[in-house]
């Protein structure tokens, strides 16, 4: 147990290690670099003002769209960190909203009465949100569902698809040639928390992968001093 303990814990330094580095290279890459050229245009517009009024008008035309546009990148990152929509209403209506983004029609069924730790929740938002990216890329499947319920003390997760099958936890493809699945992060994502993965997917079809969590109890919040 305390071996699988130390592996669980090493899984989940690397998971954050990864999610830091891919928030950093998101905002150099996205948002910073567009506020750096959204701040030259203002100067160029700035020093154009009186001598070319009507160039210095376009200039900051162009720079409204750019400040959209930075605005539209740094929301889809803070939806990526955590949704506001998880954190305001939950699980069901976060995962209808992930789900009405899918390529794949899905439906979505929620049976819970309670709200689980904020953690649990978040793992099983991105576990979902992960599914929905592979079913999207990989499964040429035509309709997908997600259930969502509690079972005594474990929250219980299942998702499927009537694509084409043959996924599996390797890292590297499924047996239909897709492209990597992503399972295998889930895997050590789940396991980390004590939690569990059941994959049936055989070629043709279709695919039901099941995801147990503890049901952790939402602590409440501190009564304001």
């Amino acid at each position: 147990r305390v071996a699988e303990l130390e592996s669980d814990r090493g899984a989940v330094v690397d998971t954050a290690a990864a999610d830091l580095r891919r928030i950093e290279r998101d905002l150099h890459d996205g948002a910073q670099a567009r506020l750096v050229t959204l701040a030259m245009d203002l100067g160029l517009a700035k020093e154009k003002l009186l001598e070319d009024p009507e160039a210095a008008a376009s200039m900051v035309d162009e720079a409204h769209g750019e400040v959209k546009l930075a605005l539209q990148e740094l929301r889809d990152l803070a939806r990526g960190i955590h949704p506001a929509i998880l954190t305001d209403r939950g699980l069901g209506p976060a995962l209808s909203a992930i789900a009405a983004r899918c390529t794949v029609p899905v439906r979505v069924t929620t049976e819970l009465d309670q709200r689980p730790a904020a953690a649990i929740e978040g793992i099983t938002y991105f576990t979902v949100s992960e599914l929905l990216q592979n079913i999207s890329k990989h499964s040429q499947a035509h309709h997908a569902t997600i259930d969502l319920w509690r079972s005594h003390d474990r929250l219980m997760l299942q998702v499927t698809d009537d694509g084409q099958g043959g996924a599996t936890t390797s890292t590297t493809s499924n047996t239909g040639g897709t492209g990597g699945t992503g399972l295998a992060g889930l895997t050590e994502r789940l396991n980390s928390v004590d939690g569990l993965l059941i994959l049936d997917s055989p070629p043709g079809g279709p695919t039901t992968i099941t995801a147990e969590l503890p049901w952790r109890r939402r602590e409440s919040a501190p009564e304001p001093s």
